[in-house]
């Protein structure tokens, strides 16, 4: 009897610390997409996914974001957190996020409208396109340099007016390419 009891105690006790180990699993976020809020309330929500941009419902907890430049604690609670600032024009948002995994960045155009916020996801490699584009047109056809030369300034003072720094375009471009390598 007292060999039968003892093994029972040993795999509850082993079943304990199972269950413990399963239920305090932490979550890292390694990706997510920025939508707007549902209430529209002109404020953005960050929503944690997998590696393929499904939203997953595990995470919990605050994590520690930096959007356009200023450090934030977002609280997620399964899975969605709520960014404290509001959007009130259309505007650049570069969003980062480091854990143990490395640096996760994002940059986004937010384009605001009387229906809400709209979030579309500048690629690193766009970033990269239009000005060399824009440069190769320009080299072709001699008589366009200085077109060209007024559509990168316009570019240029367009991504600075809406927000986007160059700190934010160096970021993603490095990350896009790290990503590849």
């Amino acid at each position: 009897m007292k060999f039968h009891s003892k093994i029972i105690i040993i795999c509850v006790y082993c079943f304990c610390l199972l269950s413990h180990s399963f239920a305090s699993q932490h979550y890292s976020i390694n990706n997510f997409i920025l939508k707007e809020n549902l209430i529209k309330n002109s404020k953005l929500a960050i929503i944690a996914c997998d590696s393929t941009d499904i939203p997953t419902d595990k995470v919990s907890g605050t994590f520690t974001f930096v959007i356009n430049g200023f450090k934030q604690e977002l609280y997620f609670t399964n899975g969605v957190a709520i960014s404290p600032q509001e959007i009130d024009k259309s505007s650049f948002v570069f969003i980062k996020h480091e854990n143990l995994q490395g640096t996760h960045s994002r940059l986004y155009y937010v384009y605001k409208s009387d229906d809400g916020l709209r979030p579309f996801k500048i690629s690193w490699i766009a970033l990269i396109m239009v000005p060399v584009i824009i440069l190769l047109i320009a080299s072709l056809y001699k008589r366009l340099i200085f077109i060209a030369i007024l559509a990168l300034l316009a570019l240029a003072y367009f991504n600075y007016t809406k927000g986007l720094s160059f700190e934010g375009a160096f970021e993603t471009i490095m990350h896009g390419i790290k990503n590849i390598l």
